[in-house]
């Protein structure tokens, strides 16, 4: 139904317009007796066997939903309804800000992807925190970022501000030093910068009276010799893990007009490269951290690729636009499928 009917109406309008409106459809039918217990109906697996252990905390299933769809924790409970195992909020930001002009997404039909160049848009950390604070029980993992005019020499800040506050009500932290759509930001994935500011962060976790898993969400366009570097810094700094991966600026392959856009894309045509990052982490470093996997999954047997590559999680993003709440349930489907 989703992608015979009701994603060819989304796809004829403006690709921001149609997400809000998506988020107010979803909020204001969740609020009606009995649509959150039908939508667990259709999507929901439960099943034990789903649940895993990774950097100790419990999921229900290894299916999330990836940072940028609901970038200030304003639908994580409704989305949750859908089947995911968790959501990861953000990227936010110590204080509000507007990201990038629009338009600022666009689709790549012909290439099942999608450019976007939104700039780390959202309402601050306190308004997330209060958002943060009706939570039902979603497992929540906070991306965080620093804002467009923090110099990075002073990025660190940001990310501190970011950690404290929203440190009582997320399960795990995501470093964000990848999206392409912030200027300079990339750069803080440079060895040194990237490794005094994950130790500042873990100097800070180590404060608090339980630490939270902190990760390093990286790019796609990482060389050899930059994953690892990735792998060292890991070790050295002792994060729980790592997200591969973020956005690609590689335009290679693509057929569709907008691929002439600036910002990142997402979609089928990152699938092998995502999975090739996670292969390389996972064998090089000896499976020595988990690895969430995300990238190009659009099917099934996308996630199990993922899955058999070394990821022990995996997110969606641009899948769950194109082929809909559907194939939440199909990769759990499969992954049980694969256990008999």
């Amino acid at each position: 139904m989703y992608k015979q009917i009701i994603r060819p109406i989304f796809f004829y309008f403006d690709p921001e317009k149609v997400h809000y409106f998506t988020f107010s459809l979803i909020r204001n039918l969740s609020k009606i007796p009995g649509i959150p217990s039908l939508f667990r109906a259709l999507y929901l697996i439960n099943d034990k066997r789903l649940e895993t252990e990774v950097f100790g905390l419990k999921f229900k299933n290894p299916v999330g939903l990836a940072a940028g769809m609901d970038k200030d924790a304003s639908l994580y409970n409704e989305l949750s309804n859908l089947g995911f195992g968790f959501i990861e909020i953000g990227t936010i930001t110590p204080k509000a800000q507007e990201g990038n002009p629009k338009k600022r997404i666009f689709r790549l039909v012909e290439d099942t992807a999608l450019i976007n160049r939104m700039g780390f848009n959202n309402g601050g950390v306190q308004e997330a925190v209060e958002r943060l604070k009706k939570n039902k029980g979603v497992l929540i993992g906070g991306n965080i970022g620093k804002n467009k005019v923090t110099p990075n020499e002073n990025a660190v800040d940001d990310y501190l501000i970011c950690f404290d506050a929203l440190f009582d009500y997320v399960d795990y932290f995501v470093v964000n030093v990848s999206s392409p759509n912030t200027p300079n930001l990339r750069e803080l994935q440079e060895k040194e910068p990237l490794k005094q500011l994950l130790q500042t962060l873990q100097n800070q976790n180590l404060t608090k009276p339980k630490p939270k898993p902190v990760l390093l969400k990286i790019a796609p366009d990482l060389t050899d010799s930059q994953l690892l570097d990735i792998i060292d810094i890991v070790k050295e700094t002792k994060i729980a893990g790592v997200i591969a991966t973020n956005t690609t600026l590689s335009r290679e392959g693509l057929q569709s007009e907008n691929k002439v856009e600036m910002g990142g894309m997402s979609g089928k045509p990152l699938r092998n490269r995502s999975t090739e990052v996670i292969r390389f982490l996972a064998e090089k470093s000896n499976k020595a951290f988990p690895i969430i996997g995300v990238g190009g999954i659009h099917s099934a047997d996308d996630a199990i690729e993922k899955l058999e590559a070394g990821a022990s999680l995996i997110q969606l993003y641009t899948g769950f636009i194109y082929e809909g709440p559907g194939l939440i349930k199909a990769i759990n489907k499969k992954i049980l499928a694969k256990m008999q």
